[in-house]
């Protein structure tokens, strides 16, 4: 049964950034090096509010996706579902998934509407 998880995925690339998720000023997305202490990675970001925040920020943040200093930074994190095989599987095969061809998954798929 598929578990859930709290992630947190990179703006710009959708990496999901490894737990825990405890963003500092100059922390940086694992894969493209982006800034995540930025708008676009905050819980609080909204194109369709004032400045493009839901808090009362003073002024306009012109690079939503640069490093900034905000007090209301908070990581936008979202609830996933775990996709990851578990390693339970239900048979037991000699063959290696990557041998795995196009007939077995179509007969795996015939075998869903057998009664």
């Amino acid at each position: 049964m598929p578990s859930f998880q709290e992630v947190l995925r990179c703006a710009l690339c959708g990496t999901i950034v490894p737990p825990p998720i405890d963003i500092k000023h100059d922390s940086q997305c694992p894969k493209c090096k982006a800034d995540l202490h930025a708008c676009k990675n905050c819980r609080h970001f909204d194109t369709s509010a004032q400045f493009e925040c839901t808090q009362p920020i003073p002024e306009r943040i012109t690079k939503k996706d640069l490093r900034n200093q905000c007090e209301f930074f908070m990581a936008r994190a979202s609830i996933e579902r775990e996709t990851r095989d578990s390693g339970g599987g239900g048979g037991s095969t000699d063959r290696p998934a990557s041998t795995v061809n196009a007939s077995d998954a179509r007969s795996a798929f015939d075998n869903l509407f057998k009664k």
